[in-house]
């Protein structure tokens, strides 16, 4: 493995770039390494390191040469033959692996990668018993790695106690084992404790900063938890370790699309699909992100190629169902029916999505009752792999209601953080939160961001630390004066992340944050809150009529979503009792049939002058990530007005559980689909 004794000054030169490595400095050890070739292009140790730092920095092409070159310079120089083996293992070409991983291990039998790798590219080629081998003389020369093979085992067998149990006790052994702490790390995060998965990730990249995997892990249980910025970082950093890996390019688009970063992630998917063209989730995800810039044309193509890789991913045609403008065809028709009566292969998930879909179509060419069926169908499937417990929602109202009471509220206004910026737009979902959302949006001094979950986050907050259980709402009882400010600081700096302009006032249009509007006032008194509000029947019908993406686990069952409804109005009306006119109710039948003076209102009660783009918020160019993105780029229109009686002989359970709350809603119950504001165009 020795090569002759170099010169003194190549050898020093060598020294000096070994040195450099091993700070960090790998660009300025490539710079040493290169300059030396210039002046001896045979310089085997210098070729054999630039060729390793390559591989280490993924530009494999260069790294392939170098390796190569390398051994051409000294076929009995066994590290080249490793790391060479691996390029072309990790590359796709386990056959080449093998025959360079050969000459690896005969070189130099105490090099356990060489053993290990070559292990891995035998069983890739199928050759079982010879890669059993390899692993066993791997593992002889280093017992951690059998112990952790071992743990991934189990771990890949589902026996995940055994699994955590053996990368614990392959910690205590071995502390700075960083594929260790990967795989324990994503054992806990499945099981939702992010508090010690993260520490876990963070540590193996602090010992490794390039590693990949590591890297991922942690960007997607940042994400998880909206922080999207710094997942961001994270997935950024993959892409410089991996620029040619479809997988970091395709996390970092998914992550920069919620992140409000919607131009930036087109860019991304572009690039997943350079890179893998028949990348079903990178054309939907592309399809999402069109559709959400009001790109309809090419989201229709994309949401089409989706189809071709996945047909039978059921998302991708309730995406073109969804997009509400737009007529699914009959081979859509009958590929879908196929699918869901050959089942092969379906998962839940994508019988869901067809049945909503079929249910759609229906709908819109009036077979109503054919589209009920397909909607009980759907929810009745969707409803199974949802936990929403009502009873869990009514105790939690009631301890709001508990600790937000009229004396609590009036000893703590005004100490909370003084910005005029935030305006929050609360109620249930399909109730006109979006149009209202577009409309203050089309005003100069207002950025729209998306449905931001930050309020959430800092309620639950509150619960950190706590030895005695002591939680939210009832943790709130305890702040002190300094924490009101800080907390709603807390929630800007988060919301920041989202803004792309520098507007004096930004929207987050988060329907569930209405339980929250007591919190909502102390921290941040001088924000605006508004009730998007819709006739029940209606509101409640079209949260039924939805396959929402995720978070409204409520909606799936008829009379789950009256019992939810009533629950709104009954916190709505606390809010009004305890808060006068702190919050504005917009009554979407109100907006349809009165545009201008709804504006009016509206933008009075946000302190903002008059603008005519507010009335023509369908001309106005932006990114909207709601189900009802192509409606608000429409004029107003009242066709949605009591679209609840197609289907009236259908919902004799939800008409009961809402009879206590429909005659707070009787004047509207007489306006017709004809008593828009179509004058306004």
């Amino acid at each position: 493995m020795a090569i002759d004794e170099q010169p003194s000054s190549p050898k020093a030169n060598l020294n000096q770039a070994i040195d450099l490595i091993n700070s960090g400095q790998i660009g300025a050890a490539m710079r040493i390494c290169r300059d030396a070739l210039k002046t001896d292009a045979d310089d085997v140790n210098m070729t054999a390191l630039l060729g390793a730092m390559l591989l280490k920095s993924r530009e494999m092409g260069l790294a392939e040469k170098y390796l190569r070159r390398a051994i051409e310079l000294a076929p009995n120089f066994a590290k080249p033959h490793e790391d060479l083996g691996f390029l072309l293992f990790e590359t796709g070409r386990p056959t080449e692996a093998v025959e360079v991983l050969e000459t690896a291990t005969r070189l130099d039998p105490q090099s356990e990668p060489a053993f290990y790798t070559l292990g891995r590219a035998l069983a890739a080629i199928g050759k079982g018993t010879e890669s059993d081998v390899a692993f066993e003389a791997s593992f002889e020369l280093d017992p951690q790695r059998k112990q952790l093979a071992l743990a991934a085992e189990h771990h890949k067998a589902g026996r995940t106690e055994e699994a955590e149990r053996a990368y614990r006790d392959l910690l205590r052994v071995d502390p700075n084992n960083v594929d260790a702490m990967r795989l324990l790390a994503g054992i806990v995060a499945n099981r939702h404790d992010s508090d010690e998965a993260e520490p876990l990730l963070r540590k193996a990249i602090a010992s490794a900063p390039d590693f990949y995997l590591a890297l991922l892990d942690l960007g997607g249980i940042l994400h998880e938890q909206h922080r999207y910025a710094e997942a961001i970082e994270c997935f950024e950093s993959a892409v410089e370790l991996e620029p040619n890996s479809s997988r970091s390019h395709f996390m970092l688009a998914s992550t920069r699309s919620p992140a409000g970063q919607t131009y930036q992630a087109l860019d991304s998917y572009r690039r997943v699909l350079e890179l893998k063209p028949q990348h079903a989730g990178a054309w939907l995800g592309f399809g999402h992100t069109l559709k959400t810039v009001g790109h309809q044309a090419e989201a229709i193509e994309a949401y089409r190629e989706s189809i071709k890789a996945r047909p039978n991913n059921g998302e991708s045609y309730w995406s073109l169902a969804n997009l509400k403008t737009y007529e699914l065809s009959k081979d859509d028709i009958r590929a879908m029916e196929s699918s869901l009566e050959d089942n092969e292969g379906l998962t839940d998930q994508s019988a869901v999505n067809f049945l909503f879909a079929l249910a759609k179509v229906n709908e819109d060419s009036g077979r109503f009752d054919q589209a009920w069926n397909y909607y009980q169908q759907g929810n009745g499937k969707q409803r199974s792999l949802e936990h929403y417990d009502p009873v869990q929602t009514e105790v939690s109202n009631d301890e709001i209601i508990q600790v937000f009471d009229e004396p609590f509220l009036r000893g703590n206004t005004g100490l909370g953080n003084p910005s005029v910026a935030p305006i929050f737009i609360v109620g249930l979902p399909r109730s006109g939160s979006t149009l209202i959302e577009q409309i203050l949006a089309s005003h100069s001094l207002v950025e729209g961001t998306s449905e931001l979950p930050y309020i959430g986050r800092v309620a639950t907050s509150l619960n950190r630390n706590r030895a005695d259980g002591v939680n939210y709402p009832f943790a709130a009882r305890e702040l002190r004066d300094t924490n009101f400010p800080a907390l709603g600081q807390d929630y800007l700096n988060q919301a920041n992340a989202h803004r792309q302009t520098d507007k004096p006032h930004f929207i987050d249009k988060n329907p569930n944050n209405f339980p929250s509007i007591g919190l909502i006032h102390l921290l941040l008194p001088n924000a605006k809150i508004i009730d998007a509000r819709r006739y029940p029947l209606d509101s409640t019908l079209s949260c039924y009529r939805q396959l929402f993406a995720k978070g409204q686990t409520f909606v799936y069952d008829l009379i789950e979503i009256g019992e939810y409804f009533l629950q709104y109005q009954r916190m709505m009306d606390h809010w009004h009792q305890v808060l006068p006119d702190r919050v504005l109710t917009v009554q979407y039948e109100d907006v349809v049939t009165d545009l201008e003076g709804q504006v009016r209102r509206l933008l009075a009660y946000c302190e903002l002058p008059w603008e005519d783009a507010c009335v023509r918020f369908h001309e106005t160019e932006r990114p909207i990530r709601t189900a009802s993105s192509e409606q608000v780029r429409q004029p107003i229109y009242s066709k949605s007005i009591h679209f609840w009686r197609n289907y009236e002989a259908h919902l004799g359970q939800l008409i009961d559980v809402l009879k206590p709350v429909l005659p707070n809603y009787k004047q509207y119950e007489s306006i017709n689909q004809d008593d828009s504001a179509s004058s306004v165009v």
